[in-house]
């Protein structure tokens, strides 16, 4: 076996899937098989998503193994127990947030057959949340380079405990492969380093990074002060102090004097002074073209902004203002029950103040009353964002709902399609993703992907979705009511057909006759029809008693109690109607266009157990034979159903809104 790549996954639940499909999806060598590759992936001891998704991945793959050591979590003994598991002859360490780039096996390997190094450098980059590859950086790391396993252990290399563990076995490596003419290097780009704006240990300042200066000493101890030492240290340390990710101003100087770098503190800051003069200038730039916008929202609430913090006030949000509606709803009627002293206000727009329940307070987006309140409410709830340039205060509490499962690209996700993004600011999306307190998520899958495309230290609480907690405790009597109050005679099938919006075609617009649809049916079909909030409050299509527009309906909980099934193509309505462990019928005519136009994360066509929520049509014709032929409700179609569920549903038990509410809200003991 050639390679054994170990990858130690901690803090990467975002990332850490794409990492290892970097790795499983290489391209043997011309000529080998698959069993060139070994892939470990060592997780932490106390479980958490990262070991979830290297399992996940091992049950697909032979060739991923998944070590959980016990003990506090350490990277460097995380890699030196990924080490000595290893059988292939060379080894790589890449982190949870690390990529191997296409062909980077095959191309390692062709350059392995002109001779064996000891040690092989690769090419490497960097790539930032906004998508932009840069060089990579000039610190050592394990990552930029393959280590011979058998060279490895006869010269007993192993990664330190701490913070910059690979110093000593970077360098010690290099210095020994080069003195026995066993230094190689491969001028292609292999492996790309991930930056994280949530911030990792490299790029969060604090004294941790003195240890650094420790790391060298270590070094120097091994070697017997060989004399390359000095030089590279000189290099690391003062990158280390320059770097204001790392070392803060008050700590420079006496970083320095503890480095004992060359020179006097006095003229290398004098040195940075000027340097930072520049950059300041251009920021000053850059700061002009927002002043504008800060101006306007200062002048609108500038005086309310002087006004104490009100402990007992919360805001909610829903939809861009649209309601009371989804998550938000539900944790504002679970908030009455658990802690009724904290008043709840909702923002909604001036055209939809028709929609406000009686008796529920609202402020109109814009108004004075919703700049007062948004500078005086303690808690802020909302699944979409707040209106007008809303910023936070300090000591302010924001929970971000979120209003679905992420079934087609979100976030930072969407960079690589810029034409259906509508001139979206994604520096505004992730400034609004700064102000988040918490994040809530319905599943594991949402978790990893919020953690990545909305990238900021929020604490992210998988709790499942409030909205949901109907579907899991609803009775067959409230079905019912629902089912009288929408005209629906006892004993239909009723169909919910909810299609979502395509971003590359304006309006409703379903490639579906309804009417036939129905009459293929026969009579004790009933067909609801609900069209994207983006649409409006009607699909404009023609009703009567068997097909039903139900767009404008509040509560769209309540239609999936009054169904018995529902037909769906990209929404994520699937995701949360499998609570009800109800059949789902994928009718999805433009699957290849909506997948290549905006990207998807679940392909479901593909069949496989967790991936597919049921029975599939791609055309109308086939829709109309999966219900006549009673494929929507077989045996196939169940086993399908049960294991989406089971991706996509283990947090639905009906206590989502109060765990949230327990959570962010002071709720008295019991």
């Amino acid at each position: 076996m050639l390679l054994s790549v170990v990858v130690s996954a901690h803090r990467a639940q975002g990332y850490l899937r794409a990492t290892l499909e970097s790795v499983t999806g290489q391209s043997p060598p011309a000529g080998s098989g698959t069993a060139e590759l070994e892939l470990i992936v060592v997780g932490p001891p106390d479980g958490g998503p990262e070991p979830a998704v290297a399992r996940e991945c091992a049950e697909r793959d032979p060739r991923v193994r998944v070590l959980l050591p016990t003990g506090p979590w350490d990277v460097g003994a995380a890699r030196n127990a990924g080490a000595a598991a290893a059988r292939g002859t060379y080894l790589l360490f890449l982190d949870g947030d690390d990529l191997l780039l296409p062909g980077a096996v095959a191309e390692i390997s062709a350059r392995l057959t002109e001779d064996r190094p000891d040690v092989l450098r690769l090419g490497h980059d960097r790539i930032d949340w906004w998508g932009t590859v840069q060089p990579g950086d000039a610190f050592p790391a394990a990552r930029k380079q393959l280590f011979r396993r058998a060279f490895w252990e006869a010269r007993r290399l192993r990664f330190t405990e701490g913070p910059y563990d690979d110093v000593v076995p970077v360098h010690r490596a290099a210095f020994l492969a080069s003195d026995a003419g066993t230094l190689g290097s491969l001028d292609r780009t292999c492996v790309r380093q991930r930056l994280r704006r949530a911030g990792t240990f490299a790029t969060t300042p604090g004294r941790a990074h003195f240890a650094v200066i420790g790391a060298y000493e270590r070094l120097t101890a091994e070697t017997g002060g060989d004399p390359r030492i000095p030089a590279a240290r000189t290099a690391h340390l003062t990158a280390v102090l320059d770097d204001p990710g790392r070392i803060v101003p008050g700590d420079r100087a006496p970083f320095f004097r503890a480095a004992g770098l060359p020179g006097r503190y006095t003229a290398h800051r004098t040195r940075r002074t000027a340097a930072a003069g520049r950059a300041r200038a251009r920021a000053a730039v850059r700061a002009g073209r927002k002043s504008l916008r800060a101006r306007v929202m200062r002048a609108l609430y500038r005086a309310d902004l002087h006004r104490p913090l009100d402990p007992s006030l919360a805001v909610y949000g829903a939809y861009w203002n649209r309601g009371v509606a989804c998550n938000p709803a539900a944790v504002y009627a679970k908030a009455r029950e658990l802690v009724p002293h904290i008043r709840g206000v909702w923002v909604v727009s001036s055209r939809h103040r028709d929609r406000m329940p009686p008796g529920v307070p609202y402020v109109i987006e814009g108004s004075r009353a919703y700049w007062r309140t948004m500078a005086t409410a303690t808690y802020l709830v909302n699944n979409s964002s707040f209106p007008g340039g809303f910023t936070k205060r300090a000591g302010q509490i924001y929970l971000q709902t979120h209003h679905g499962t992420p079934l087609k690209t979100m976030g930072l996700d969407q960079l690589p399609y810029p034409a259906l993004t509508g001139g979206v600011s994604f520096e505004r999306v992730v400034a609004h993703t700064d102000q988040w307190d918490f994040s809530l998520s319905a599943n594991p899958h949402s978790t990893e992907v919020w953690d990545r495309v909305y990238p900021s230290s929020y604490e992210q609480l998988p709790y499942g979705y409030p909205r949901n907690d109907i579907l899991c405790t609803a009775t067959p009597e409230q079905a019912d009511r629902i089912r009288a109050e929408l005209g629906i005679a006892p004993g239909s099938t009723v169909l919910l057909y909810a299609p979502t919006h395509r971003d590359y075609r304006k309006g409703f617009a379903p490639r579906l006759d309804l009417e036939r649809l129905t009459r293929d049916l026969g009579p004790g079909c009933v067909l609801l029809v609900r069209a994207h909030y983006f649409y409006g409050r009607s699909a404009r299509t023609a009703a009567g008693d068997r097909v039903v527009d139900v767009t404008g309906h509040p509560r769209v909980e309540e239609l999936f109690l009054a169904s018995d099934a529902l037909i769906t193509d990209y929404s994520s309505l699937m995701f949360d109607y499998a609570c009800l462990d109800r059949p789902i019928i994928t009718y999805v005519p433009d699957w290849d266009a909506y997948r290549a136009a905006r990207g998807v994360y679940v392909d479901l066509l593909s069949g496989r157990p967790g991936d597919t929520p049921g029975a599939v049509a791609t055309t109308e014709g086939e829709l109309r034979e999966v219900l006549r032929s009673g494929a929507w409700r077989s045996p196939e179609a169940d086993a399908l159903r049960a294991a989406f569920r089971s991706r996509f549903c283990p947090y639905d038990d009906g206590r989502a809104a109060e765990r949230v509410v327990r959570r962010v809200f002071p709720v008295p003991p019991d």
